[in-house]
Order: structure tokens, then C-alpha cells, then sequence
């Protein structure tokens, strides 16, 4: 699958969220257990196509999508602890015909905070019933097309 520059528009733009650092998220010393930056950044990942209006495995919608992670290249900078505000972020700097990359960051204490977390995830658009390969929908075609 060949990924291209995405362009940016209203669209495609980087998004945020907060996550608060709880209990279960932390190992026996309260730190943030690897796994769940994960998590976190799937959060933030869903909630970005939710604001595109792409609810992947909305099987009411008739799109038939859904996204699978194809590649994840994480690096732990420093540790998150409990009770933590992190704010995860999500930016689609690549488009291609169906696959997308994801840049992602986890921060303590807001968008110019302490960087935690990175990550380059890469994700297949597939037909969520047979999971083979499937063209972006409609509506990211047309937002990387527009500029």
C-alpha cells in the first residue's frame, strides 16, 4: 500500500484528548504500564475519525469499514504517573488509497507539556466483514483531494 503527504484541511486536522491517569492504568509503583499508551492512543485515534463523522464498526452507516493497525512504532520518552492529565494527540499527516498513518503524542499538563509517549501507527481501511483492503471513505478522499 503506497501512502502519500496528506493535505491538510478542516477535515483532517490534528486532534486532542484528555485522558486522566487512573489506578488500573499504573503497575505496582504507579507508573503508567507500557501497554496503556496504547490504549490511550486508540482512544484519541477513534475519537479523531469520530469528529471526521467516521464511526468505524457503525455497522448501521452501510460503509461496511473498519480500520486495522498494520504497524505501531512506539518510543517511551518518560514515565506517566498516577493521576496524571495526559493529553494524547492524533495527526493524519499521510493518506493513501486505503491505509493512513496516525502521528501521535501523549503529554503531561497540556499540548506543550512534558512529551511521555510518541508513536507512528499505521492503519489498513478494510470492509470490516471480509477484512480485506478497502478504499478510504468518501469523506477522507474528498477532504485529501480539496487542497
Amino acid at each position: 500500500m503506497k501512502v502519500e503527504p496528506a493535505e491538510q484541511s478542516e477535515s483532517i486536522r490534528p486532534f486532542s484528548i484528555r485522558v486522566r491517569v487512573y489506578y488500573e492504568d499504573t503497575d505496582a509503583a504507579g507508573v503508567v504500564y507500557y501497554a496503556n499508551y496504547l490504549k490511550f492512543m486508540e482512544r484519541a485515534r477513534t475519537d479523531h475519525l469520530r469528529s471526521m463523522g467516521i464511526h468505524h464498526g457503525d455497522q448501521k452507516s452501510g460503509e461496511n469499514l473498519a480500520f486495522v493497525v498494520v504497524n505501531a512504532d512506539i518510543s517511551y520518552h518518560k514515565p506517566a504517573r498516577l493521576d496524571d492529565e495526559l493529553w494524547v494527540s492524533s495527526a493524519l499527516p499521510e493518506l493513501g488509497r486505503s491505509a493512513l498513518v496516525f502521528e501521535q503524542q501523549v503529554r503531561r499538563d497540556g499540548a506543550e507539556g512534558e512529551l511521555l509517549c510518541s508513536g507512528r501507527i499505521r492503519a489498513a481501511c478494510v470492509y470490516a466483514d471480509s477484512l480485506k483492503p478497502r478504499s478510504l471513505p468518501a469523506i477522507m478522499r474528498v477532504s485529501k483531494e480539496s487542497n
